[in-house]
């Protein structure tokens, strides 16, 4: 249930609401609007009823339901788009957010020489990976601690806030202290014990969808961190797995659209893990900000041929600079910029 209150209603009005909420036993979010103030009401359904009373206190417009399983992700609860901020980018806003950089931290030259390339070439922030979470465990698992080092240090560099990946609940304090905006990748999308605890910090999080995950399941992963506390959460579609072998994975754009209507959240999208292919990098990204995408996660590389992960499906750096170009006349056409 969301309880909508007047456009003048007293901070008095609206924690007497509140604290009436928590005595029926639900969890009580404010989300304070542009024009008015509405308490999302989050618990079992079988106290709706009292709920529905808290229409005669002052100060209260209305007592609706949330006909969506997400509440707090619904749009219904927030129908202006969210806007998250992290290390000073914001997401979600008139500008096409470019977050760019290795798929993994191999040495402290070779992110230094991404950052700087994907900085010069416009991107907003640089992502990279310290961690990484491998199909086969002989793979190259990241530099981990060292990598996040020289990955913070790359993007100060740079100028470049900085986007990684976070996969255990024990690292998240020591990644949160050196990133901007923690990712929570494909395999970690339905790691509920991890959304639990990302939705206790303060700081963005950006979650990719799992690789067989339907998009309600995706959306209600996003409720597990909301739920928590934290109200920072961006959506990344980073393709599926489906019965087509031509690329790596199955690119649904769709999902933009589709999150948009439902959800109120940002939606970026990860055209480099969504094909596989360097090669089609560029023609889903454009996709992607035509569809009314709110970011890309591009992987770039100095030398891709030589990268310990991922190297056919990274660009580089002159190909990302040409990117770039191609995407500012897509965005303005949609509205929007770079």
């Amino acid at each position: 249930m969301i309880v909508v209150m007047k456009a003048h209603a007293t901070p008095d009005q609206i924690g007497a609401v509140v604290t009436r909420v928590e005595q029926a036993g639900f969890q009580a979010h404010r989300i304070v609007g542009v024009e008015r103030t509405v308490v999302a009401c989050v618990g079992e359904e079988r106290g709706k009823d009292e709920l529905q009373q808290l229409e005669q206190l002052p100060g209260v417009d209305s007592v609706m339901p949330v006909l969506r399983p997400f509440k707090l992700a619904s749009r219904e609860l927030h129908p202006e788009g969210t806007r998250v901020r992290a290390g000073g980018v914001e997401i979600g806003g008139p500008r096409v957010v470019v977050m760019a950089g290795p798929c993994a931290v191999e040495s402290g030259p070779q992110v230094l020489a991404a950052a700087r390339a994907v900085k010069a070439a416009g991107a907003h922030m640089l992502r990279g990976g310290a961690f990484k979470p491998r199909t086969s465990p002989y793979s190259f698992q990241g530099l981990e601690d060292e990598g996040l080092l020289l990955l913070e240090r790359a993007g100060r560099e740079a100028g470049l806030p900085v986007v990684t990946e976070v996969m255990d609940t024990h690292d998240i304090e020591r990644v949160a202290a050196h990133c901007d905006l923690l990712q929570v990748g494909a395999r970690n999308a339905q790691n509920f014990a991890l959304l639990r605890q990302l939705g206790k910090i303060d700081k963005p999080v950006l979650l990719k969808r799992g690789m067989s995950t339907r998009l309600e399941e995706f959306v209600m992963a996003a409720e597990y961190v909301l739920s928590a506390g934290n109200h920072q959460v961006v959506l990344c579609e980073r393709g599926i797995r489906t019965f087509e072998t031509a690329t790596r994975n199955t690119l649904d754009l769709t999902a933009v659209p589709v999150l948009k209507e439902w959800t109120h959240l940002p939606v970026v999208i990860d055209p480099s893990h969504g094909t596989g292919v360097w090669s089609l990098v560029t023609p889903m990204a454009l996709a992607a900000v035509a569809a009314g995408a709110d970011g890309l996660l591009i992987e770039v590389h100095p030398q891709p041929e030589q990268a310990l992960s991922d190297g056919p499906q990274q660009l580089r750096p002159s190909r990302f600079a040409d990117l770039m170009r191609a995407l500012a006349p897509v965005a303005e056409a949609v509205g929007r910029r770079l």
